[in-house]
Formats: structure tokens, sequence, C-alpha cells
């Protein structure tokens, strides 16, 4: 099993990191396919675990709320006012609850668990591509934050099989430890200031320390909160798309979180 998951890994980094080198369209490509995927693995995850979803809702309003993250940043490809998202936010509701008025029997709870999807996945994840817009330092946060949270997750991973023994969270994810997690924070720290110091992308050395405690942090909190729903949905994987990995939600959790705070830390720090 560790096999697939080491090779499924290093694909998964050399695409990443390509993207984000080339920047433009192809970045913004590649974290739609990702966000697209997540929302299906969503709806999916909640059908098998018989849970109300519109699946339909789930697309047409992911694809709205990606362009309300990133309206205001799209001026030479979509000609939206910075302030509309909140517009969006309040169609997509609104859609939702206009979409449940046409069924047989209305349910409030798919309602939430529609609009709770779409607003986890991709307005958070288009924040992504918010963070490698940023001019002129775009490129060089965005490798912080992918880069430190992969060296989370890895270190987390690899110091909690091998000496966790104090779990973390247990009635949520019961693998994780204190040991683990201790580890992951630290080498987010480390990687974010090891590229700090390789980038130096206009930020002083205490706000480069502050930025890899948030991304460690924020990062295990939102693995967390994943773990959170799929055992609220009684699954292990969300799928099984990436060997050794389960599915793209389950790979890119880490992100969710984090990329909208990242965001706006990063634009107020600069």
């Amino acid at each position: 099993m560790i096999l697939p998951r080491i090779l499924t890994a290093i694909v998964l980094v050399l695409l990443v990191t390509f993207a984000i080198s080339y920047g433009g369209i192809f970045f913004m490509a590649l974290i739609a396919a990702i966000i697209m995927v997540c929302l299906y693995e969503y709806g999916l995850v909640l059908l098998l675990a018989q849970k109300p979803v519109n699946r339909l809702g789930l697309i047409v309003f992911g694809a709205l709320m990606t362009v309300a993250a990133l309206a205001g940043r799209l001026p030479d490809i979509v000609d939206l006012p910075s302030n509309i998202s909140g517009f969006f936010i309040a169609l997509t509701l609104a859609g939702l609850f206009l979409f449940e008025m046409f069924r047989k029997a209305p349910s409030f709870e798919r309602v939430i668990n529609t609009f709770f999807g779409v607003m986890l996945i991709p307005w958070c994840l288009a924040h992504l591509i918010n963070i490698r817009m940023i001019e002129p330092y775009g490129e060089y946060f965005t490798y912080i934050i992918f880069f430190a949270i992969w060296a989370n997750d890895t270190a987390a991973y690899a110091i909690g099989c091998w000496l966790g023994k104090h779990r973390l969270k247990e009635v949520v994810s019961p693998k994780k430890s204190w040991e683990g997690s201790i580890a992951g924070f630290v080498a987010g720290i480390g990687v974010t200031m090891l590229l700090w110091d390789m980038f130096y992308p206009n930020i002083t050395w205490q706000q480069a320390l502050a930025l890899g405690a948030c991304i460690s942090v924020l990062a295990q909190v939102s693995d967390l909160a994943e773990s959170l729903f799929k055992r609220h949905s009684g699954v292990k994987d969300t799928t099984g798309f990436l060997p050794g990995h389960g599915g793209f939600l389950d790979r890119f959790d880490a992100c969710i979180l984090t990329a909208p705070v990242i965001y706006y830390l990063v634009l107020f720090m600069i």
C-alpha cells in the first residue's frame, strides 16, 4: 500500500508544482477541476450515506461560488465588481430553496447539506487561485502554502505511525496522534521558513514564522474537519480515485480551510 501512495504523491507534487510555476489559465483549470471532483465526491459520500443532497445543485452553484470567490481578481477574463460575492452567495441560497420547492418532498436538510458543500469546497478552494494571482509574489506564496501543507501531512503521518501513542481526537480520527500533530506543526513551519529564505516574498521573518504556524494549524483543523464529515457519513475514504490516498477530497482536504484564511492573512501582511 505504501508504494502506490508514494507514486501518487510524486505525480501530484510534480503536477501541482508545474501548474503553480505556469500559473494563469493552467493553474485555474487545475484548481477548478479539483473543485469539481471534490464536489462530486462530497455528493457521492452523502448519497451512499443515504443523506439528502442536491447533486445537480452542488455542480451548478459550486461553479457560481468559484466565480464568486474570484470576483475582483479576474478583470481581464470576467468583468465583475469586487463586491458581487455577497450577491452570488445570496443567489445560491435562494436558488437551492427554489430547487427544493419543485420537489414532491422538500427537505430542509437537503438544502443545508448542499449549501454547506458549495461553501466548504468551491468557495474555500478557489482562494488558492486568488493567492496565485497576488502580484508580484503570488507564485511564491502558493508554493509556500502547498509545500508547507505537504510537509505537515507527511511528518504527521510518519511520526504518528512511528511514535504516536497519545490520540489527538479519537472520536474523529482514531489514527491521528499528538506526536504526529506536533511533528507536522514543526515541519510546516520549517518548510515555510526555508521557502521564505529562498524567495523572500516581501514579508519579515516574524511574519513568515506566523504564516507557517497558521498554515500548520489550519491544515490540521481542515483535515480533522474532513475526517468528521466522513465519520458522520460512515465512510473511510471519499473515493478510490488516488491510489493510496483515497479521493481528491481526502488529498486536498487540508487546503480547504487553509486557503481563504491564508489569502486574507497574506493581503494583510503585504
